[in-house]
């Protein structure tokens, strides 16, 4: 079983915000290169002139499968950086949510809080994030959602990869 060490120190720090991510600019190349990784070509985020001619929003959206991918790297930071595992396996996602749409040009980030920690086999955590993606100048976030990952620790103990490459 993993060190009651690192589980304690995990818990310890439920509840607080692990990271909070630049603003990141959503432009056209980045949601029509979302579509050509995915095949989702649907012109209400492609098709510019469409979007402003056809669509009540007068602009094309982010995916909302793109607009969910900005939390990856924010969880990754908040695991290895901050808390300082040595890996992060995606365990799944609960409750997600699409509360807004990103249009193209908006900026985004996202934040990340530490709402639960549980020592499992194998010296891994299960711990469970709560997760937004803001869009700036506007109340309601474009998703929210509850992240599972699967972290392990060596044995050392409250040693954070950013303190290593110092």
């Amino acid at each position: 079983m993993i060190a009651p060490d690192h589980v304690a120190r995990v818990q310890a720090r439920i509840g607080e915000r692990l990271w909070l991510s630049d603003w990141v600019c959503i432009e056209q190349s980045r949601i029509d290169g979302f579509a050509a990784a995915t095949g989702d070509h649907y012109w209400l985020h492609t098709d510019p002139q469409r979007a402003r001619r056809e669509s009540p929003l007068g602009s094309t959206i982010a995916h909302g499968f793109l607009t969910m991918s900005m939390l990856a790297p924010s969880c990754l930071h908040a695991l290895l950086d901050v808390l300082g595992a040595d890996e992060v396996l995606n365990y799944g996602v609960e409750n997600l949510r699409f509360l807004a749409p990103v249009l193209c040009g908006a900026r985004v980030r996202s934040s990340i809080v530490l709402r639960s920690a549980v020592a499992k086999a194998g010296d891994r955590v299960l711990v469970g994030l709560d997760c937004s993606v803001e869009i700036e100048g506007q109340e309601r976030p474009a998703l929210v959602g509850q992240s599972l990952m699967l972290i392990h620790f060596s044995n050392q103990t409250g040693v954070t990869h950013a303190a290593q490459a110092a």
